[in-house]
């Protein structure tokens, strides 16, 4: 029987944020088990929905404020401090997110992360001592450059003038002028929750992986990229780096090169989950599930590369749990994510793009149903275990249930 199902999804980018996709889920499952314990835990991987998340998983509070958005203009935002208030989240697509580009914008050699570093100095005019900035959903290329100039370094070009904001001014850099850099960073413990897998340079340099998505033409990825080369070179030399690789380091890539500018000042660049998801106590949830659901936006290649699913896959392994993967799309390596027992796609018949980001929540609860009905079928297959009396009503489409609205 399945008794206690742990919803474990991401947020589906531009759609649904986690909170909003477990929900969803939950709906799904409501229809199929409506007996069923349903533990939701919305997983945040360090982008949109960070803050919010573990304010609420700490008994923490949002702090509302205004800053400089990824074009430049003023944007509504917020930070978290958690519930021991010793601990502030910034998370930088709350301010310089994709999602706050409008798509005529769309041009990451033009975006900056200025508003991070804004985010950043409100936080440490709380009295923190550390602060948790999550790296994800960006909708910038910069480097950290912005950041930097919020914390108070010059970046000057050969001529001795400041660079203006955005990606393609880097390869203009000739200097770096510390000597402005906010005083407190030196007292406090600057955390950066990265993907790992996201380098700043090289052949899977963050420009070249992630350019196009944000809007770069070949042409924009190459100008870029050597910005970022040149970005890593003058770092390293003014800023005194020494141990970090700014540009193969891990997680130096992340949020479009942000991980490269934070490490520099001495941020640490971690493993977001290693860092997310211990406020969130998954790993003793999933011990006690009988099914695990995750689900993301995309399931392909790229998931087990730092992905919300294969990490939930992965640690729900350790207890012998079986995991079910829903995704908006599905693509080449869906079927080759580790720990992943199967998945299943939840647009039930072509549409348009836009279409299926306003209907996601409405697909997303349609699909986890007829995947439970599956399961369930298959349980009461010859050659399976019958199903107890108790659990059959939970799988009867008559009654009182609601049917899909997507056949």
């Amino acid at each position: 029987m399945l008794n206690r199902v742990v919803v474990a999804p991401s947020g589906f980018k531009e759609s649904l944020s986690a909170q909003a996709a477990a929900d969803a889920i939950a709906e799904g499952v409501r229809r199929v088990l409506p007996d069923a314990e349903i533990d939701r835990v919305p997983l945040v991987d360090g982008g949109e929905g960070t803050a919010v998340a573990l304010a609420a998983a700490t008994g923490g509070r949002l702090v509302a404020l205004a800053a400089t958005g990824p074009v430049g203009e003023p944007v509504g935002t917020h930070f978290a401090l958690l519930g021991a208030r010793d601990t502030a989240v910034v998370e930088m697509a709350a301010v310089a997110g994709l999602s706050l580009v409008p798509s005529a914008l769309r041009d990451p050699g033009a975006t900056t992360t200025y508003g991070v570093g804004e985010l950043i100095r409100a936080a440490l005019d709380t009295g923190v001592r550390r602060v948790l900035v999550g790296c994800g959903d960006s909708g910038t290329s910069d480097g950290g450059a912005g950041a930097l100039q919020a914390l108070g370094a010059r970046l000057l070009d050969a001529d001795g003038f400041e660079l203006s904001h955005g990606g393609r001014e880097l390869s203009r850099l000739a200097r770096i002028d510390p000597s402005g850099l906010d005083a407190r960073l030196k007292d406090t413990e600057l955390v950066v929750a990265c993907n790992p897998f996201n380098v700043l340079c090289g052949e899977r340099g963050v420009a070249r992986v992630f350019g196009p998505q944000k809007g770069a033409t070949p042409a924009q990825v190459e100008e870029l990229s050597a910005g970022l080369e040149n970005w890593a070179r003058v770092l390293t030399r003014d800023l005194g780096v020494i141990g970090t690789d700014l540009r193969h380091g891990p997680g130096t890539g992340a949020s479009g090169g942000l991980g490269s500018g934070l490490a520099a000042v001495g941020g640490r660049l971690l493993p977001r989950f290693d860092v997310l998801l211990d406020h969130l106590d998954l790993d003793a949830r999933l011990a006690h599930a009988d099914l695990v659901l995750t689900a993301e936006g995309a399931l392909d290649h790229q998931t087990p590369r730092g992905k919300v699913p294969a990490e939930v896959a992965r640690r729900a392994k350790l207890y012998g749990r079986p995991v079910l993967a829903l995704a908006g799309t599905l693509g080449e390596g869906a079927h080759e994510v580790p720990g992943v027992d199967a998945f299943h796609g939840i647009m039930p018949a072509p549409m348009a793009l836009a279409d299926a980001l306003l209907r996601a929540a409405e697909l997303l609860t349609d699909a986890t149903e007829r995947a439970l009905r599956m399961i369930l079928l298959g349980s009461r297959l010859p050659g399976q275990a019958p199903a107890p009396a108790a659990a059959v009503p939970a799988a009867d489409v008559s009654g009182t249930q609601r049917p899909s609205s997507v056949r």
